[in-house]
Parts: structure tokens; sequence; C-alpha cells
């Protein structure tokens, strides 16, 4: 019998997904707008979990230009049938919404190659999938009610699957618009078939504070569906802003190997006020079910802070885990992610590091950077880069970043003058830059070390000067979480290099990035 700790995947994993092969789990969540896109990962337990690919990860295979963030792959769902597994996503452009839509990929192998996406024509967002006793597949999704009762009010909407064509066929089906008259955003629909009756399990009230779990059941797979008069099913939006987790929703059932019920969800751990810097993490809940309905965490009624899995190895398997252990992050670990592109198309390994190759762009454009960053994982963390600068040319610059968007970041950037470097600061909040500090250091060999040193919602900026750390300034995190900022992600820590809109053929060759939280877990 294992303990596990809760959330199961720290750090900006939102939107999970998960089914059961046999004695194998896999899971998927949301990525927006880093690439490689929807990671995949496996367990054996639902305890210990390593990624084993992503479904987006070769270039073509979606158009991320000019996505702004939090625009992206929103709310995946998986499904295995018939020997394939199935993903359905939706790419979402926030400032044109006739582009991207609901796209359908499968794989033999989840830890791919996956197909080009099959695009549905069907509008919305969050789509699932479920397979009915006939063989049927069938489509579900959420969308703005066309003539709305009240603002934001959706609708849930059925359509089956033509697996030969991949396209939408017959008549739809319009299930579910909340179970709560006046809440917004019912989403996140999934079907479950059990004893003979069909069950929906959605979101609703909106993926911030007053989010929550509901459930209605049918005979048919079409409806119609009554809602469970327990709803919602879960929920912290009672327990106020001091709750330790809030906006708890968007759950995933799976049936374990041992006929037990489990649910995968999303929620965010405030710290510092009620700012969650750390992202829509996801967290585990075991579910029973009494009269025909779910309960999720019997006797509880809310998440725990760890959950009892009977069946779960002491120890976690080999493998790469889903959190930054400590140390250096290598090339070849499949949590670094890039901006709208591939990594291999921003950078190539080099040993324990890498070659950046200098872009124009900067952080504030909605394309493609010279950019490699990871997740923030942990509320006390230490980072540390080791960048080789002597390829920069006048004007060019290099540096750390704690990034939130386009709008929201902060950097610590060295540009070349003379004989030294001059390391500045810089608050990029809501769209204007304001200078924090900058010091001047002298390199040796051309290599300078950056630091980042992150205490709760202090973001401490360091540099390395003769074997001593120079604080250059700190920034206040709680401006830079989505609460403070909008949008849908939590932070990511990495690397940046930029021209400043120049042609540059530089390159900077990050020796070393290493990730070392105070705690390894702090969970």
């Amino acid at each position: 019998m294992t303990l596990v700790a809760n959330p199961l995947l720290p750090g900006t994993y939102p939107d999970p997904s998960i089914c059961r092969v046999g004695e194998d789990y896999y899971l998927v969540t949301s990525t927006f707008e880093y690439v490689p896109g929807l990671p995949v990962l496996h367990s054996r337990d639902l305890a210990h979990w390593t990624q084993v690919g992503h479904v987006v990860d070769r270039e073509g295979m979606l158009d991320y230009e000019g996505l702004a963030s939090s625009g992206g792959l929103y709310a995946p769902t998986i499904r295995h049938h018939d020997g394939l597994f199935w993903v359905v996503c939706t790419l979402v452009d926030q400032t044109d919404p006739t582009r991207g839509g609901n796209f359908i990929v499968t794989a033999s192998d989840p830890a791919g190659p996956w197909s080009d996406p099959f695009w549905l024509a069907t509008a919305g967002i969050d789509p699932s999938l479920v397979v009915d006793e006939d063989g049927r597949m069938w489509v579900h999704g959420t969308r703005l009610v066309a003539e709305p009762e009240w603002p934001q009010q959706t609708e849930v909407w059925l359509r089956e699957l033509d697996r030969s064509s991949m396209r939408l066929v017959g008549p739809e089906h319009v299930l579910w618009t909340g179970a709560v008259r006046g809440a917004v955003w019912a989403e996140g629909p999934h079907l479950f078939a059990k004893d003979g009756r069909w069950y929906l399990l959605a979101a609703e009230g909106g993926t911030e504070f007053h989010h929550a779990v509901c459930v209605a059941r049918a005979d048919h797979v079409t409806g119609p569906y009554e809602g469970y008069a327990g709803n919602p099913v879960l929920t912290h939006r009672h327990l106020g802003h001091g709750g330790d987790v809030v906006g708890v929703g968007h759950a995933d059932l799976v049936e374990a190997v041992d006929g037990s019920w489990w649910a995968v969800l999303l929620g965010m751990r405030p710290y510092g006020g009620y700012h969650h810097n750390l992202g829509r993490e996801t967290f585990l809940v075991p579910v029973t079910w009494e009269d025909g309905w779910p309960v999720f965490a019997p006797g509880l009624g809310r998440v725990p802070h760890e959950v009892e899995v009977p069946f779960a190895e002491p120890t976690a398997p080999a493998g790469v885990p889903q959190v930054v252990p400590g140390g250096p992050v290598l090339p070849g670990d499949p949590r670094w992610t890039a901006l709208r592109a591939p990594v291999t198309s921003v950078a190539t390994a080099d040993g324990d590091g890498w070659l950046l190759p200098v872009r124009p762009s900067t952080l504030a454009d909605a394309t493609t950077p010279a950019f490699l960053g990871v997740r923030q994982q942990h509320v006390d963390v230490d980072v540390r880069a080791v960048l080789d600068l002597g390829g920069l040319a006048a004007g060019e610059s290099a540096g750390l970043v704690v990034r939130q968007s386009e709008r929201d970041h902060v950097t610590l950037m060295a540009t070349p003058g003379g004989d030294a470097f001059v390391v500045r600061a810089v608050h990029r909040r809501g769209g204007v830059e304001t200078v924090l500090g900058e010091t001047v250091v002298r390199p040796v060999d051309g290599g300078l070390t950056l630091g980042l040193r992150v205490r709760g919602q202090e973001y401490g900026l360091v540099v390395e000067e003769a074997g001593d750390d120079v604080v250059v300034a700190v920034a206040d995190g709680t401006t830079l979480d989505s609460v403070a900022t909008g949008g849908f992600v939590g932070l990511w820590l990495g690397v940046v290099a930029t021209s400043a809109g120049r042609p540059t053929d530089s390159t900077v060759r990050v020796e070393r990035f290493a990730y070392d939280p105070l705690q390894p877990l702090d969970r």
C-alpha cells in the first residue's frame, strides 16, 4: 500500500485525461503555446508516472505561428479502441476564432509517432470520445449556446464519428447545459458506461475559483440526461480563497485493474496570498459509487494531500520522472519546451548543453523566439545557467527568464559592452517594461553564470562574479501569475537570446542549466 502525494503532476499540467489499456495507464494534459505539445505519461499503478513522449512533436504538424500566450492546445482527451490510441483536442486562437478548431490524431504506440491531425467540422472546445456497446464512436464537446439564457452559457453536444472518413455523421444531440442555472462554462465533458447506464461528467463555473465537477446520467448515450441531486460532486469553492487547493475541476475517470475507480483533475495551490504561480496542476482522488452515482473523495469531499492507492508500488519504476528532481536538466529531458515550434527547431543539443542560435524576435512577440524552458514545479527553487556569450554581437543579449506571457515576464539579460557585460533585470508587466536593476560583470573566457533564487513570491535575479552571487534585483511573483495577468498557464523558467529585431548569425552556448528545488517534492 502506498500513499501518493498530491498534486500528482506539479506545475502546469492542466486538463488531465486518462485511459487504461490492460494494466497500463496513460495520461495527457494541455500545453497551450508550448511545444512539444500534449505530453503522454505512463503508469502501471496510478502513483508513479514517466513521460513516454508527446502527441505534437514535429515541425508542421500544427500551425502555432502568431498564437498569443494561453492560446494553442486546450483540453485533450486520450482513449484506446481497437488497437489504436486516440487523442482529440482543440487548437485555439483567441484573437481569431475562425482559426484552428477540433482535431483527432491516432497512434498504435502512445510514445508515437502520432498521425497528422484530422480536422472535425464542428465548433467549440474540450472534445472527448467514447465508444458505445455497438462499437460506434461518438465525439462530444462544449460550445457557447447560440441563444443563451445567461452570459457564457454553454452546451455539451454529441455526434457520431465515422472512423473510415474521420468525419462527423448523423444527427447532433445536445446533452447538457450545466447542473446549476446561471453557471458559466459547462465544459470538459467525458462520457462513461457503467452498469447499463451512461454517465456524463462535466466541469462548470469556469476554470478558476468557482470550478466544480458535476455529473448526469442517461439510459442511452444520446440522452436524455438527468442531473444528480447532489451536484456538484466535487468543488473547493465553498472553502474560500484561503483553501490550500482551489479551482478544482475538469475531471476524467478511470477504472483500475482491481475494479476500483479513480479521477484525475486539475487544481491550483495558492501561496503568498491568492496567487498560484505553478499554474493548474494534476491531482488524483478515489471515487466510489453509491445509489448509481459517483462519490469523489468519499468521506472527505475534497482533494487530499495524500491518496492511499492499495495496489501502488512502494518505489518508483525506472524512467524519467514527471518532476524535475534537481540538478542539471540535460538536452534529452522531455520536459524541455520551446514556444510555437519544436525544441530541435530552436536549439541543437551539444553535450550536456545547447547551442542556441540567436533570433531577432523577443519574448514580447507571439512567434518563436530563441527560448528554451521548463515548468516551475516548486515554490522554492534555485535555477542556474552557465552561458558562453562570446559569440554575441553588439546590441544582442542572452540570459534567464521567468515567463508568463508576451506581456508579462521577467528577464535577467547580459549584453556585451567592451570587455564586460551589462547585466540588466527587466520586468515586463502588462506590456510595459521597467528596469529593476543592473550591474556590470567581467566574465571569464566569455562565460557567465546567471541565476534565479525563487523563495515563494520573491524571484531573486543573480549573477556570479569572482565566485560570489550578486543580487541584481528581486521581482514580485504576485504580479506574474494568472490571477494578476489573466490567461491559463503557470510560470516557465528558462533561457533566451535575442538580437532585438536585427538580422543575426550569432549563437549562444548554454553550457549548463540546473534546476534545484529546496525540497525535492515540495508538495
